[in-house]
């Protein structure tokens, strides 16, 4: 496989692929002056959601994480937040400005909206101007956070494409890689799987307590019947009848030579290199933003039925193998390994088929959902507001 590519180094040492200039909303009450921004300043992207208000506990803890994290990711040049409130927005600047990125903060009371867009857009010229001067450099792979998820998974997921990505992960692995899974509750029927894959007693410790919360969280709405939710509609109709059967094919994208060296609480970022487990939604778009949150840089993203999600500053490469989905929904697919279930190539190639369409990523390759446009970014909550 090809170990160099060339990336962006960025001012705390890690290595992004992408440099966008984000507008980041503190809350929901800043989307529209976010907006406005980038509207004004060609080469910015704004990031509006739904929430940020009378958030509390654990749940904002979480929604701070997963703010800061999006701003500190190295495919992030730099950010200008906009909060209503000075010390929230603060606060997010703070945490964002601890990787030495450019960041300001401005919030729109006792300013007003337009005033505080007049500020912005010229502070968000400013930082364009100043991204695009920078250059690639040569980065070695050993330096990449690659994060997987599967979406609308069917009988061709297990057994063709989300091998494909553990075959990438093994490689990936040797060569020094950060790697990321997640999805707690698709892991539901193979989890021991996962515990013999822990690397000592203590991440199984871990695992097992991440594993549990989400059961009690199943227990505590007084319902063991998930059939509404897991499978899916669309996985049923692709062939898989049982959570067990969707976790036995979810599982294959870890590949099998890497061990599980820690686990996760959501949108925190990983402390060294290796296969890393985070405790996650199964829902894509916020899992792929959970992972964006958390410093990935690279999304291996394989589907069956024909999951279609993308993310703002996350690139999210999608394979597949299921010949009706690649002839019905061509343009979303960036790598074909429908060859396997033909017997064409090997696991071998089709893994090295998608380290290709990484690389090519890494430096530079729109890939299909950059270039149709899907920017999904959800947000995870534990409970309402206040």
């Amino acid at each position: 496989m090809q170990t160099k590519f060339f990336g962006y180094r960025r001012e705390n040492g890690r290595v992004g692929i992408r440099n966008h200039v984000v507008i980041l909303p503190l809350d929901d009450l800043s989307n529209a002056a976010c907006e406005a921004v980038a509207n004004n300043v060609q080469g910015t992207m704004a990031l509006p959601h739904a929430y940020g208000r009378l958030q509390f506990g654990d749940d904002l803890d979480l929604y701070f994480r997963t703010l800061i994290g999006t701003g500190c990711n190295p495919n992030v040049a730099a950010v200008i937040v906009i909060g209503i409130e000075p010390q929230w927005t603060n606060r997010i600047v703070e945490g964002i400005a601890k990787t030495g990125k450019p960041v300001v903060g401005f919030a729109i009371e006792q300013n007003g909206q337009y005033n505080t867009i007049c500020s912005a857009s010229r502070k968000a010229q400013e930082f364009v101007q100043m991204a695009t001067e920078y250059q690639r450099t040569e980065c070695d792979v050993s330096e990449l956070w690659v994060s997987t998820k599967c979406g609308e998974s069917d009988t061709t997921s297990g057994i063709a494409t989300n091998p494909t990505v553990g075959n990438a992960y093994d490689k990936l692995y040797e060569k020094g890689s950060t790697l990321l899974f997640g999805e707690t509750t698709e892991l539901t029927g193979g989890e021991h799987l996962v515990l013999e894959r822990c690397v000592n007693d203590e991440v199984r410790k871990d695992f097992q307590f991440y594993f549990d919360r989400y059961a009690k969280v199943v227990d505590d709405h007084k319902t063991s019947d998930l059939s509404d939710s897991q499978p899916t509609k669309g996985n049923i109709e692709g062939g898989l009848t049982t959570i067990e059967e969707k976790a036995l094919g979810n599982i294959q994208k870890i590949g099998r030579k890497a061990p599980v060296v820690g686990c996760l609480e959501k949108a925190v970022a990983p402390t060294g290199p290796g296969l890393w487990f985070q405790d996650s939604s199964s829902a894509a778009a916020e899992q792929v933003t959970l992972c964006a949150a958390s410093g990935f840089v690279v999304h291996l993203f394989p589907t069956g039925q024909g999951n279609i999600i993308g993310n703002p500053i996350l690139p999210v490469i999608k394979l597949c193998s299921n010949p009706r989905t690649l002839r019905t929904m061509s343009e979303h697919f960036d790598v074909n390994v429908s060859g396997l279930l033909r017997r064409e190539i090997n696991m071998d190639q089709a893994g090295d088929m998608l380290l290709e369409m990484m690389i090519r990523t890494c430096n530079g390759r729109m890939t299909a959902a950059e270039v149709l446009n899907h920017r999904e970014f959800i947000i995870t909550r534990l409970y309402e507001s206040a």
